[in-house]
């Protein structure tokens, strides 16, 4: 899925949830105003070439630290109401959805533009995305966190920056708000400098935008640091596929990559137009783990995309990696890594393991069963997405 000038565009803001983080209480919350937003963005993709794209902004105020379970437990609640509703959020022919934390839901003046997924209100209604429309809560942490990003995005409070569709766009989203409308990963640890994650991610979906949200979390914020960071996506490359089901429909390396950078700037940078400048730098060096792309955003983050050959990618060629994202179903790929870094004198990389998304709608984290298979695991999996779009194309069902 791509951000085009033809792609729809809405933003739905979030007040922040209660103490309580279960999956029950974050559907009692929000099921609601996530099914007519979806809803609402299904139509206009229906009716554009492009995949609409809903931007989540959840006010994250009240919680410790717990930035990943809410994460986690969003992008559940969207497949299950994807599922009940028989909403695409699946490919470029549906809803894109991303979600972003913010830190911050009041008007404080500031002159930074944080970088995200943990952001602040004033960052994101500066940002100059062009939104057709913005959702909001009817409850009144719902009306107050709208009436601050109008404050913004209208211009009515210190130093907003210009944006794309004008007050008189925003105003309009304002009176739909009855439609509705800096920590790292690990609540015990400082962050880290370098994060790596790695797969195919081909034909991205909501498991690897749930991936690769937490591998942007594990990182040291970048206001609370001036030192160089990194975060690593091993990609794999094209002829380790080439067993792959429904190969035909399979994405080359070089679409996989742009794919995952896309929704990684989408999550990250919220610079206003005309500061957003990336530098992009492909190299071509012999050697394991020779092919990359580096970006560059912001003063101090890196981001390399880089094509892998064997399970270990980066983490057995840079030592200065310190942190490995993975999924739970992935989780002897990070034992075996830390036995290669040992082998190596290297130290072990910490490793946060990322829950396997399901469309039960009675399951909590805390109760679920650790590495069990649902049923909606394949649903979202890149193969039945080349399933659906080989069959498509070949008029064979």
């Amino acid at each position: 899925m791509a951000d085009s000038a033809d792609s729809p565009s809405f933003l739905l803001l979030l007040p922040s949830p209660q103490s309580s983080l279960s999956f029950t209480a974050l559907k009692t919350a929000y099921a609601e105003d996530l099914t007519q937003v979806l809803k609402e963005a299904a139509g206009w993709s229906s009716e554009s070439s492009q995949a609409a794209i809903l931007d989540i902004a959840v006010a994250c105020t009240n919680l410790k630290n717990s930035y990943a379970g809410l994460v986690s437990d969003l992008y559940k609640l969207i497949c299950v109401i994807a599922a009940k509703e028989s909403i695409n959020v699946e490919d470029a022919d549906g809803v894109d959805v991303r979600i972003v934390l913010l830190v911050s839901d009041m008007l404080v003046p500031t002159n930074r533009t944080l970088q995200g997924p943990l952001i602040d209100l004033e960052t994101v209604a500066r940002s100059g995305r062009q939104w057709q429309f913005v959702f909001g809560s009817e409850s009144e942490d719902g009306q107050k966190l709208m009436q601050n990003f109008l404050a913004v995005k209208n211009g009515h409070h210190g130093h907003g920056h210009g944006h794309g569709h004008g007050p008189e766009q925003v105003d309009e989203a304002a009176s739909r708000e009855s439609r509705p409308e800096r920590a790292p990963l690990s609540g015990g640890s400082n962050g880290h400098l370098s994060v790596a994650v790695g797969g195919t991610f081909d034909h991205l979906h909501i498991g690897h935008k749930l991936l690769l949200t937490m591998t942007a979390l594990a990182l040291v914020p970048e206001e609370a640091t001036t030192s160089e960071r990194c975060l690593t996506v091993g990609i794999t490359g094209d002829e380790l596929l080439k067993k792959k089901r429904y190969r035909e429909v399979l994405e080359s390396w070089d679409d996989r990559q742009k794919s995952v950078w896309r929704f990684l700037k989408a999550i990250m940078d919220f610079r206003a137009p005309g500061e957003d400048h990336v530098e992009v730098e492909e190299k071509l060096d012999s050697g394991p783990n020779g092919h990359a792309v580096h970006i560059r955003l912001g003063q101090t983050l890196t981001i390399k995309c880089v094509e892998i050959w064997d399970p270990f990618g980066p983490t057995i060629t840079e030592e200065s990696i310190t942190a490995l994202v993975l999924s739970a179903e992935t989780r002897a790929g990070g034992e075996a890594v830390n036995e290669k870094r040992a082998e190596l004198g290297w130290p072990g990389l910490e490793v946060f393991e990322v829950d396997v998304l399901d469309a039960q709608e009675d399951t909590d984290r805390s109760t679920a069963s650790s590495g069990q298979p649902s049923s909606f695991e394949s649903k979202i999996s890149s193969t039945e997405i080349r399933k659906k779009l080989w069959e498509k194309s070949t008029g064979k069902v």
